[in-house]
């Protein structure tokens, strides 16, 4: 362990406190345990080689795959240190700040035209000299990036604003004709891919090199508590359905899968510890002759514990398009948990489309066959609920049974037609259990055209499901 003095030790406990308290504050949970084992950590390996600290502290505190980027972003801001030579122990908002801590600092200075930067780029990625990258990464943002003291401008305006001078695809399309030309012994397709992709991956190093020098200066211009405030974005599990980007939305679908085993693995052990049930003394007795009498093994009464038959009835208009199909895929995904699953897509009409997700490779593909095959539409394509409650009562009503879960998925926004609540009524006088999933915040509810107030009074709860955790809260019902 590194001998440190104790004046030293009380700064380094505040800067991991404080690197601590920010991961809280974006959403990872972080146990008291764990915060000792990254104070010891950290001890042990000290500030100097910045690489090693990164995935001890992440082997830390990192349980999960999708909080990795998180966790990377928070360690980028608090630890944006330029070099190991410039490390010294120092406040949080301090950490960052040395010699070359202005924002307008370079190594090479600006003295040479943008031509002249352009060919010593060139050259910087045929050779792959990353020294020369990193002084030139730096060089790049002192002439394109116009960054400007105490602005609150996030750090993606200037990364953006210097790729766009630098014209990477150009140089990229310059890196591959004069390496193909050069090397002349590539005759074959794949020697000339390979090449290609060594010079992606110096390009790649120069955007990684101009990220960081943007995160440094940025501490050093505003400290990195305010910057990492600035920049607090939600988990992915805790990302809004409704509000998502495409971008984000393709996020939560990766990790959709390890929620779904998750969740089909707790709802396996609930089911198991039900099936024990009171003590069978005729049974417990009766085997314990075999112990000279003593009750060694208790013996119990075995219940049988059915699966759930699972109905979702799901809104799939423009609206709400996004949360039907997270949660019909977490259904999907679950199916090994129930008896039979069975769902029906609606707008203002109604169809059932099982066979569309048995038949499909995937929910994606299922949800294209619901759009491009399903008798959903009825009038004019905007939702009405009542309408198609009242067809799927007269279509489908006969097949519930008290052994059926049924699940509505929308925000129950009827376009102010008649809610015809009575099917709900009808529906869960028959079913097991009779569950909403609206995906709007629960401040919306009961305004403007939503009448969940009515629907609310004849399911047995409602809930609010706008994030992948809060599906995953639900689906610890599906049992």
């Amino acid at each position: 362990m590194i001998k440190l003095k104790w004046l030293e030790v009380s700064q380094l406990l505040e800067i991991i406190s404080g690197f601590l308290s920010e991961l809280r504050a974006w959403g990872l949970p972080i146990s008291l345990t764990e915060s000792i084992d990254v104070g010891l950590a950290t001890m042990s390996i000290g500030l100097f080689d910045r690489q090693r600290l990164r995935y001890t502290l992440g082997a830390c505190v990192v349980k999960s795959p999708a909080h990795r980027a998180v966790f990377d972003k928070v360690f980028d801001i608090w630890f944006s240190l330029p070099s190991s030579s410039d490390i010294s122990l120092s406040a949080p908002d301090q950490l960052a700040t040395t010699e070359q801590g202005s924002l307008h600092s370079g190594a090479l200075g600006t003295g040479y035209s943008p031509e002249e930067f352009g060919e010593m780029l060139f050259e910087a990625l045929l050779s792959g000299d990353d020294s020369l990258i990193r002084r030139l990464a730096s060089d790049a943002l002192n002439m394109y990036a116009g960054m400007e003291t105490g602005r609150p401008v996030a750090g993606v305006y200037y990364f953006y604003r210097t790729l766009r001078n630098l014209n990477l695809d150009g140089v990229l399309a310059e890196l591959m004709n004069t390496g193909f030309s050069e090397a002349k012994s590539y005759t074959n397709t794949l020697q000339k891919k390979l090449l290609q992709e060594d010079y992606r991956i110096e390009i790649e190093k120069l955007k990684k090199e101009i990220q960081d020098e943007i995160t440094r200066r940025l501490v050093a211009d505003r400290g990195a508590q305010a910057l990492a405030a600035s920049q607090r974005t939600p988990l992915p599990e805790n990302l809004d359905f409704m509000n998502a980007t495409s971008q984000e939305l393709a996020q939560l679908r990766r990790i959709l899968s390890v929620v779904a085993r998750k969740i089909a693995t707790r709802l396996a052990r609930k089911r198991r510890s039900k099936k024990s049930g009171p003590l069978d003394f005729r049974s417990t007795i009766r085997h314990s002759m075999s112990y000279g009498g003593a009750p060694v093994v208790p013996r119990f009464h075995h219940r049988s514990v059915s699966k759930p038959e699972i109905f979702v009835l799901a809104d799939v208009s423009g609206s709400v398009a996004s949360f039907a199909r997270f949660t019909l895929q977490l259904v999907y995904a679950l199916n090994s948990q129930f008896s039979k699953v069975r769902a029906f897509a609606f707008i203002d009409g109604i169809d059932e489309v099982t066979e569309f997700f048995e038949k499909a490779s995937d929910v994606a593909e299922a949800i294209r066959l619901v759009n491009t095959k399903a008798d959903i539409v009825w009038v004019d394509g905007h939702s009405d609920y009542g309408h198609a409650f009242t067809v799927f009562q007269e279509r489908w009503g006969k097949d519930i049974s008290p052994k059926t879960t049924v699940l509505v998925l929308g925000d129950a926004r009827s376009n102010y037609h008649t809610p015809q609540a009575w099917v709900l009524k009808e529906i869960q006088s028959k079913a097991k259990h009779l569950w909403w999933l609206n995906p709007e915040p629960r401040a919306y509810w009961r305004t403007g055209d939503s009448v969940i107030g009515e629907y609310e009074t004849y399911c047995e709860k409602v809930f609010e499901c706008r994030n992948l955790t809060q599906l995953e809260n639900f689906a610890e019902h599906l049992e």
